[in-house]
């Protein structure tokens, strides 16, 4: 569809293209069952613009590409269609949450499931431990290995060097007797991400020239036109947010078309060719970090030849002077924190890796080495130091810390840790650079998080925001007494609506009030949401709260089996308003805790029309401290000899 995105077609037109044999069918009768397959939803060049776009219910009618696209998803054409999108997940946030029946999370390696890989791909068990013990030694390797493609591309690595360093020794020919891992010399096993796509791309050459000219040498010969060509295309396109080319963009790059093979066949492993299944042939990387990583080294190559950077090339202030290997990298760090979705995160980790000479030495004869190395690099830690001075989102604070770790810097990681070591956190008046740095020692520690306590840490408002990253991967977020306020809502807002691991939330004891709950519920209502209890006791929450709380969980109802408004306000109009809640058919709550709300016999009569009318799976519920009069009594009474009622427990 990207080749045909300025063409205005029919959808009946469209599917023609790609599938004759539909040609003349009526597929709006209902003898047809249609399953549309929209397979990579992230390479898709369309605006994909839900917002703007005009409803169109015509199947028959030509319109843009885009339109089509943005009305089969929303059910305006089509409608008793079934739809399957797969993408990252920038691209599926465009997706109206009323659009989504459900969602399925490719998620990658667990632990467990990393030390399988590295066992099933290496056959030599030895060879296998230890080189997932060297990958587990480094914190930034062992995360990345939740992707599987990096698992290969650290396993082909390791392994030859473990190869090499044997062979070596039995010719005889190394400089120290070390034939593993651990022995080796820093600069010889790759402890960075850096490192590790620096010797994959040094063995991938030395294959193909295995493999075409028939020759090894153990110095790489590189083709410094061909992989800055390749640069180029991988820098533009990550710019563009593109991850699949085609001939167009090969050409704008300086690649023949006719000669894209080679770049293939160059390096099977790094750059392939596909062919569509109606229009021309597509490329890619064989994955986005391999995309990032080549962009990257062309960023320097471009340097080297250029004397400018890679960014606004054609900028008055690049044209007065010529650029400076601190000049790339500040640039490159501001274009990084500028990006709402951190797609550049990962290229700067690399940008910054390559300006180190250790990693330098590795491109001997593709990069220039650089004079002042050190320095430099004591200028851009201190640079990107100064940016957590800012008001940084987490994920954009914890990008920055994996690029200090590239550099080979942890002063910052090391004086957090201390800090817990010695358990002064609650009291120490922490820094906006220290609590990033709390965040990113909580993240990247081999301990599951399981369960966040605010009360360790800092009983605030601003601790919960600044540690909303760390909630977001607990299972349990104990937040009760900490004398939180509707300002940490929309932070936890943010949590509940984006993919997290979050299945509890105790917020007892604190002060939200009607607003919080208000700014709470833009999170319950997320498809991502995915709580299963919910505790809210004694946070002055009115009906006016119970109004937003039950619009919000009837809108995504099908999780929570918990929920406790005990010591709330919510008077007999709130009960009936939470009420609503079972008249949904896909209410799952299994227990209410509603104690000392004011509830009198006017409640207790709703509550148990309510149970009568709608059978649920309610199983405990927790009256204790209200008012039910005798007529109330009465009611619960007659409601647990109802036979349709589930209660167990009722208190």
């Amino acid at each position: 569809m990207n080749l045909m995105e300025k063409e205005k077609l029919s959808l009946m037109d469209l599917l023609t293209q790609f599938f004759p044999e539909t040609k003349g069918l009526n597929l709006t009768r209902s003898q047809f069952k249609v399953l549309f397959i929209l397979d990579g939803l992230d390479e898709c060049r369309l605006p994909v613009n839900f917002k703007d776009n005009k409803t169109w219910s015509d199947v028959s009618s030509p319109t843009s590409l885009d339109v089509i696209l943005t009305n089969l998803i929303k059910g305006n054409l089509l409608p008793s269609a079934l739809i399957w999108i797969t993408s990252r997940p920038a691209a599926a946030g465009k997706i109206p949450p009323d659009c989504i029946d459900r969602l399925t999370e490719i998620r990658g390696f667990n632990d467990a499931q990393k030390e399988e890989y590295f066992r099933k791909r290496l056959m030599d068990e030895n060879q296998a431990k230890e080189i997932f013990d060297h990958v587990k030694q480094s914190k930034s390797l062992f995360i990345m290995c939740h992707i599987p493609v990096f698992c290969w591309i650290s396993a082909t690595v390791l392994q030859n060097i473990l190869e090499k360093k044997r062979n070596n020794v039995k010719n005889n020919q190394a400089d120290d007797a070390s034939t593993t891992l651990p022995e080796s010399n820093t600069e010889d096993t790759p402890k960075t991400l850096t490192q590790m796509y620096t010797y994959f791309l040094r063995f991938q050459i030395q294959q193909s020239r295995r493999k075409y000219a028939g020759e090894y040498t153990p110095n790489v010969s590189w083709d410094k036109d061909a992989i800055f060509s390749l640069g180029k295309l991988a820098f533009d396109q990550l710019e563009r947010n593109n991850v699949i080319f085609y001939d167009t963009d090969l050409e704008a790059c300086g690649i023949d078309v006719y000669k894209a093979s080679v770049y293939s066949g160059m390096c099977t492993q790094i750059f392939k060719e596909e062919t569509g299944i109606v229009l021309g042939t597509m490329y890619c990387f064989v994955h986005l970090s391999i995309q990032e990583f080549i962009a990257a080294l062309y960023a320097h190559l471009f340097l080297d030849i250029n004397k400018k950077y890679v960014f606004d090339q054609d900028s008055i202030e690049q044209e007065n002077k010529s650029a400076t290997m601190i000049d790339l990298l500040k640039t490159a760090v501001d274009k990084a924190l500028e990006s709402d979705n951190g797609h550049l995160d990962l290229f700067l980790r690399f940008l910054l890796g390559l300006s180190l000479q250790s990693n330098q030495r590795l491109l001997q004869g593709l990069l220039m080495q650089q004079n002042g190395n050190e320095q430099s690099k004591k200028e851009i830690v201190q640079y990107i130091k100064q940016k957590f001075e800012a008001n940084l989102s987490p994920e954009r604070s914890i990008s920055l810390f994996y690029c200090l770790n590239e550099l080979n810097d942890q002063t910052l990681v090391k004086d957090i840790q201390t800090h817990l070591s010695k358990g002064s956190l609650s009291s120490a008046d922490l820094s906006p650079a220290q609590w990033s740095a709390l965040v990113f020692v909580l993240l990247t520690s081999e301990e599951e998080l399981e369960e966040f306590e605010l009360q360790k840490f800092k009983k605030s408002d601003e601790c919960l925001i600044r540690l909303s990253a760390v909630i977001k991967t607990s299972k349990r977020a104990l937040l009760n007494d900490c004398g939180l306020t509707d300002k940490s809502c929309p932070a936890l807002a943010t949590v509940l609506g984006s993919d997290t691991s979050l299945k509890e939330l105790y917020m007892n004891n604190n002060n939200l009030q009607n607003s919080g709950v208000k700014l709470l519920c833009t999170g319950l209502k997320n498809i991502n949401c995915k709580l299963e209890i919910l505790s809210l006791k004694n946070n002055c929450i009115t009906e006016g709260g119970c109004h937003v709380l039950a619009a919000a969980l009837n809108s995504n109802p099908s999780n929570l089996t918990e929920l406790d408004l005990s010591e709330n306000k919510l008077g007999n109009p709130g009960m009936k308003i939470i009420l609503t809640l079972f008249e949904n058919v896909e209410c799952r709550l299994e227990k209410l805790k509603l104690s000392d709300c004011s509830i009198s016999e006017e409640g207790y009569k709703a509550l148990s029309s309510a149970l009568r009318s709608n059978p649920s799976h309610l199983i405990e519920l927790d009256l204790t401290g209200n008012d039910p009069g005798p007529s109330g009594v009465k009611q619960l009474s007659d409601l647990l000899q109802d036979p349709n009622c589930q209660l167990k427990t009722l208190r």
